[in-house]
C-alpha cells in the first residue's frame, strides 16, 4: 500500500510572480504540496510549469511571493542549499554527466547531497540506487552510451542520491514507448510507497491522472484548476484550455 498522505504541508508557495520582461510566466500562484502525496502539474506549453520548478529549486528568484519547505522559507536561496535541505529534481532534457559512468553520476549526487551522513557508505548507496532503478548491470558504462530510458532512470538515481524528501520530476515518461512507460510508472509508484513526496510535470494525461493524488492546472502562468484528477479532467475550463474542446 502507498504511504499515507499527511495533511501537513511539506512545500508551500504563496503569491508567486515571475516576469520575463512584460510577460508573466507565473502570476500570483498559491499552492501547497502535502507530505507523502503525488502532485501532478499540467498545462499547455509555456504555462509556467518548468518556471515553477526553477523557482522552487532556487534557479530563479521570484519578483513577488515566498516558498516554504518544511516550515522554513527558502525563497531565492541558492540551488545547492535547497538541494541539501531535501529537494531534488530531474529535467525534461536529461542531463547526466556525459563524461562519467553511471556509477560516478550517482556518486556525484550522493557527495553533493551530503551522502556521508550517519556513517553511510557511499559505495553501497550507489549500488542500492542503481539496483533500484534497474541499472545495476550498467554501472560502469558511460552515461553518454545509455538509451533515453536508461538516462532518465540514471537521472532519478542521481537525484535520489542527494537523499531528498521531495522529488520534482519533469516529463519522466516523455519519449518512452508503452513498456518503458509502464516500467517507469512502477518505479515512481515504488518511490511513493517508500515515503517520497513527488511533484510531477507531465503531458501524458493518462499518466498524470493515474498517478496523482491531486492535479494542478496552469494556464498562461495562472492557476486554472486544482483538485482530484477525475474532477480536474472534467472541468470545462481545463477541457477548453488544455485537453481540447
Amino acid at each position: 500500500m502507498p504511504a499515507a498522505v499527511s495533511e501537513a504541508a511539506l512545500l508551500e508557495w504563496r503569491g508567486i510572480v515571475m516576469r520575463f520582461g512584460g510577460l508573466f510566466a507565473l502570476n500570483r500562484v498559491d499552492l501547497t504540496c502535502r507530505q507523502g502525496e503525488i502532485l501532478g502539474l499540467i498545462g499547455p506549453n509555456g504555462s509556467g510549469k518548468t518556471t515553477l520548478f526553477n523557482v522552487i529549486t532556487g534557479v530563479l528568484r521570484p519578483q513577488v511571493g515566498t516558498v516554504h519547505f518544511d516550515g522554513v522559507e527558502i525563497t531565492g536561496r541558492p540551488p545547492h542549499e535547497i538541494c541539501q535541505r531535501g529537494i531534488a529534481r530531474t529535467y525534461q532534457l536529461v542531463r547526466p554527466f556525459a563524461s562519467l559512468s553511471a556509477r560516478e553520476n550517482v556518486l556525484a549526487g550522493i557527495e553533493f547531497g551530503g551522502g556521508r551522513r550517519d556513517g553511510q557508505e557511499p559505495a553501497r548507496e550507489v549500488e542500492r540506487l542503481l539496483e533500484l532503478v534497474g541499472l545495476a548491470d550498467r554501472a560502469d558504462r558511460s552515461s553518454a552510451g545509455l538509451t533515453l530510458v536508461q538516462r532518465k532512470r540514471l537521472e532519478i538515481a542521481r537525484a535520489l542520491g542527494t537523499r531528498p524528501r521531495l522529488l520534482l520530476l519533469d516529463e519522466a515518461v516523455a519519449g518512452l514507448n508503452p513498456p518503458e512507460t509502464g516500467a517507469m510508472l512502477e518505479l515512481i509508484g515504488q518511490l511513493r510507497q517508500d515515503g517520497l513526496t513527488i511533484i510531477l510535470i507531465e503531458h501524458n494525461m493518462r499518466v498524470v491522472m493515474g498517478l496523482s493524488d491531486r492535479v494542478v492546472v496552469l494556464h498562461h502562468g495562472e492557476q486554472l484548476a486544482e483538485g482530484p484528477p477525475d474532477r480536474v479532467s472534467q472541468d470545462p475550463a481545463v477541457v477548453a484550455a488544455y485537453l481540447g474542446s
